[in-house]
């Protein structure tokens, strides 16, 4: 199979397109051969040696995917070949910037014919990501008000949306080149984060998302009522202490489920959350995707095309 694959640790140059073994799936997986597959932030991470160091080389990045099976590991019954099926990955597991890929067939879920596999790839960890960060995490509530940052982003697209659904006020920091875009997903209240500080605009916010990290992130719980709180997901493995006691600080854990998966695909076929703005590059230019990855400065998803 054609793949994109590292042989060490660097920058976007040490991706490779070329051909790596076909996988075999093994009892209770399944083969997949993959039509479109996500760019996430964690890949060039990972990438560079930011936050993981591989050892095991050559090494497939990639966390979310979508395809038809075309093989099935003993055990299996619950999928057929031919179906069409989009997934993240285990933790743990990466391997999506291929043609095929073996994974665990019970957190695999099945696409729709009216979802298209670049959509449901964009989707996939970007809405796994959302959903965990705003109703299992955050449990926000309607009539809530909360400020979600990086608005233009992948899980932040997403999250906006389903905030709106809910029935939450959402107010959100993007750039003034990606004001309108932010506005059509639902957002209220938007905050140019190169005029303003969001910090010192924004107030009485009962739940803060935050995508971006660093020096942001540590400023989000000026924004929270008390008894407010706020989960963080660009700031390690652990959420930022908080520098007064009255707010709480979480980091949301992302689990990969076939339940998630399949609320995202209710919350799409009840026209709720609709894909985000995707940019396509074929497999073969992981490069050049990488590149404009770890710049920050993009909206919504990056998705390759592989077949």
């Amino acid at each position: 199979m054609k793949a994109v694959f590292m042989e060490r640790h660097g920058d976007p140059s040490v991706l490779k397109y070329g051909d790596m073994p076909d996988p075999t799936p093994g009892p209770g997986e399944i083969v997949v051969d993959i039509h479109a597959a996500s760019v996430n932030g964690a890949d060039w991470k990972v990438r560079s040696g930011v936050t993981a160091s591989i050892s095991d080389f050559p090494y497939i990045l990639g966390r979310d995917f979508s395809g038809t099976v075309s093989e099935l590991g003993a055990g299996v019954v619950d999928f057929q070949v031919g179906d069409a099926v989009f997934a993240v990955c285990d933790v743990g597991q990466e391997g999506a910037y291929a043609e095929k890929i073996s994974i665990k067939a019970d957190i695999v879920a099945r696409k729709p014919a009216d979802i298209s596999h670049v959509d449901a790839a964009a989707m996939a960890l970007a809405g796994l990501t959302a959903l965990v960060s705003i109703e299992d995490t955050l449990e926000l509530q309607s009539g809530e008000k909360i400020l979600i940052q990086g608005g233009a982003g992948g899980v932040a697209s997403f999250a906006i949306q389903l905030a709106k659904h809910i029935g939450a006020r959402v107010i959100t920091t993007t750039s003034a080149v990606n004001r309108d875009y932010v506005r059509s997903l639902g957002a209220d209240e938007i905050i140019d984060y190169n005029l303003q500080d969001f910090s010192e605009v924004v107030t009485d916010c009962d739940a803060v998302l935050d995508t971006v990290g660093g020096e942001v992130a540590r400023r989000c719980f000026a924004v929270l009522k008390p008894g407010g709180r706020a989960a963080f997901h660009a700031s390690g493995l652990t959420a930022p202490q908080p520098d007064r006691d009255d707010v709480r600080s979480l980091r949301p854990k992302v689990t990969r489920d076939r339940p998630h998966l399949d609320r995202i695909v209710k919350l799409v076929e009840a026209g709720a959350v609709r894909a985000p703005e995707i940019t396509r590059y074929p497999l073969s230019e992981a490069v050049a995707a990488h590149r404009v990855s770890e710049s920050r400065h993009l909206r919504g998803k990056l998705v390759f095309e592989v077949r």
